[in-house]
């Protein structure tokens, strides 16, 4: 059985509808090398999205191949529970020395969902140590925190979320950028709310919608104002994404639990941690027979080799100044899509850093424009991807200026040659 066959007949892809994709040849990629994915023909496509979202420093980067390698004359996995290794232990250090003041503890787990899902069980267990029965939790309308259900619980976005509403607990749900409408449920609910847990500045999965300036500022002085918790989801905007290593770091706020994963170890291997205050480790303290113990955990928590990833994904940072280097990268692209926000099916781009939404004039569901358009993408060299009818460009940040220019050409061209059709033209 040939590849794509085996794929059609055993292959379950996450976000896709399988009745569409058996009926469309597959990318198949056989390697990686810098910025580009190459298929088994050989041929090159820019990584427009960063497989998604994960990828920092580029694919097959020597220095993180390297630290892989050493690992693996080490110990490739070993339990937290109850024993530790040098790569955990250098990681949490190295992570509280980045992260925002006041962040001082490490908990280990292997996504994005998981780390928000801790996160939520972190502040409950907290507060309910406490004596205070805080069961409530605020996040934003159109927020994706991830696929498990207590991720789910605190999403909003109607077409991932809607159908498992049977098995979720019910959040509160603020107008994102609304300063006036989080205040009144905080005030409207003071003594049931454990956290508020957003994405600070982009809410990615939402189609890139930003957060006015301040916004985030406003939430942190709401949350100490009825003393509840802060929980930042930073696995999408986390280790440079929005041009400082962590989006939170633009409006100067720290947070009382945050959520890391994706580009934490260069986009190698599964890893995700959620950081928090003394003062929340201190309020799981207890003898045994309390019952105190944060009573979580994963089989692959802290893994070796994804640690050792995530220490020479950092070091990167360091010696190739990717985050100074980053900057006239961001004034590029910004130029860049200014003819893309003049395209006629274009109704906006929106951007921070280099997290990038094209949304486009409504389709029917039916054309799939952004898939479309993606195809489109996909025969002139670029790997990108939709959230319904925006286009999401998110390359590495390793990223050259001539290939981050040839990416937006490339997504400017397939734009216009997917809506062209006189059938595909905007709705009314």
């Amino acid at each position: 059985m040939d590849l794509v066959a085996a794929d059609r007949a055993h292959l379950w892809h996450p976000f896709t509808q399988q009745r569409g994709w058996t009926g469309e040849p597959p990318l198949i990629v056989e390697r990686a090398e810098g910025t580009d994915l190459v298929d088994q023909d050989g041929r090159r496509y820019i990584d427009g999205v960063s497989s998604l979202w994960c990828n920092v420093h580029g694919h097959r980067h020597p220095r993180i191949d390297a630290a892989v390698r050493a690992q693996l004359d080490r110990v490739a996995h070993s339990t937290l529970l109850g024993l530790t290794h040098r790569p955990a232990i250098g990681l949490a250090q190295r992570l509280v020395e980045i992260a925002p003041p006041g962040l001082t503890r490490v908990f280990y787990s292997d996504s994005g969902s998981t780390a928000t899902e801790i996160a939520l069980k972190m502040a409950f267990q907290f507060w309910k140590q406490r004596g205070e029965e805080r069961a409530r939790f605020v996040a934003l309308r159109s927020a994706y925190h991830g696929d498990t259900l207590g991720a789910v619980s605190v999403g909003g976005i109607g077409l991932f979320h809607s159908l498992y509403r049977p098995l979720l607990f019910d959040a509160l749900m603020a107008e994102p950028g609304d300063v006036r409408h989080m205040e009144e449920l905080l005030a409207a609910h003071r003594g049931e709310v454990a956290a508020v847990i957003m994405e600070p500045l982009v809410q990615g999965a939402a189609g890139m919608l930003v957060n006015p300036d301040g916004y985030l500022r406003a939430v942190r002085e709401l949350c100490d104002r009825h003393d509840v918790l802060l929980i930042l989801d930073e696995v999408a905007t986390g280790f440079g994404r929005t041009g400082r290593m962590f989006a939170c770091e633009h409006e100067r706020v720290s947070p009382d639990l945050l959520c890391l994963a994706k580009g934490m170890t260069g986009g190698y291997l599964p890893l995700a941690a959620t950081l928090t205050t003394e003062l929340i480790y201190e309020g799981f303290l207890g003898e045994f027979e309390e019952f105190r113990t944060f009573f979580h955990g994963h089989t692959y928590t802290g893994n070796p080799l994804a640690c050792a990833a995530a220490l020479a994904c950092l070091d990167v940072f360091g010696e190739e100044r990717t985050l100074e280097r980053l900057q006239p990268k961001i004034e590029v692209l910004g130029g860049l899509l200014e003819p893309v926000a003049s395209l006629p099916v274009v109704r906006e781009v929106r951007r921070r850093g280099f997290m990038v939404g094209i949304e486009l004039e409504e389709h029917p569901t039916e054309l799939r424009i952004g898939h479309r358009i993606t195809l489109e993408a996909r025969r002139r060299g670029a790997v990108i991807r939709p959230l319904g009818d925006v286009v999401v460009l998110m390359p590495p940040l390793a990223i050259s200026e001539q290939d981050l220019r040839r990416l937006v050409e490339i997504t400017a061209e397939s734009i216009v040659a997917a809506t062209s059709s006189p059938a595909l033209r905007p709705a009314a």
